[in-house]
């Protein structure tokens, strides 16, 4: 069995963070959706459970950092082209996400972010894939 990677971020809002994803073009599992969290389907191994902020507390005794002056994470995804990095992070900023920073490009790899509504960070990245070394 392949290993599944679920990332866990709070939310204020779930409602309207479900509404933001959605508009990214991600689906949700309704198995695993309540009022209190959903499961974001990324790919059949990647999830991201979205807790809306007391239920995600219920499980750390940490204090939830506060996005506008710290960042605990980055998220980072690969894109299969350049286009598709620009593509993905104009729908991220159309949908309500805020400028992060200037790309990043480099002769090998091409990267983007954004801050979700919630503050946490999404980085889009292509990387050419004959600078990848063969094992």
């Amino acid at each position: 069995m392949a290993t599944k990677i679920f990332v866990n971020l709070p939310v204020k809002d779930l409602h309207r963070s479900v509404e933001f994803f959605t508009k990214l073009g991600y689906s949700f599992n309704p198995n695993f959706t309540d009022e209190n969290a959903t499961c974001m389907i990324v790919t059949e191994d990647i999830y991201v459970m979205l807790l809306v902020e007391p239920y995600f507390q219920s499980f750390t005794k940490k204090a939830i950092p506060d996005t506008s002056k710290t960042s605990e994470v980055t998220i980072c995804f690969s894109a299969e082209s350049r286009s598709e990095v620009e593509e993905f992070i104009k729908r991220a900023l159309d949908a309500g996400g805020k400028f992060v920073k200037e790309p990043q490009e480099y002769p090998f790899m091409y990267g983007d972010s954004f801050e979700d509504l919630d503050g946490h960070i999404w980085e889009i990245m292509w990387m050419d894939p004959s600078a990848i070394p063969q094992a």
